[in-house]
């Protein structure tokens, strides 16, 4: 699992978007998530990302667009 960061996110979202897409048979599950409201829209944005192979590239993409930050959840039984 990744969590993304993004911060701008409407500034940064075609670069994201095309590392997501490049990377897109990676990525078995995406779930974006921002602040919403009647006359508010957050700025940032968060990504959540299951990735079945080449976390640590998709990751080190990311994490070269400015305002990106990306941070790798890892769960155990």
């Amino acid at each position: 699992m990744l969590g993304v960061h993004v911060a701008q996110r409407t500034k940064h979202t075609a670069k994201v978007q095309k590392i997501l897409s490049d990377y897109g048979c990676s990525i078995r599950t995406r779930l974006g998530l921002h602040e919403a409201a009647e006359g508010v829209c957050s700025p940032n944005g968060l990504i959540l990302l299951e990735v079945v192979s080449q976390a640590s590239e998709l990751a080190a993409a990311l994490a070269k667009v400015p305002g990106v930050v990306v941070k790798k959840m890892v769960f155990e039984e």
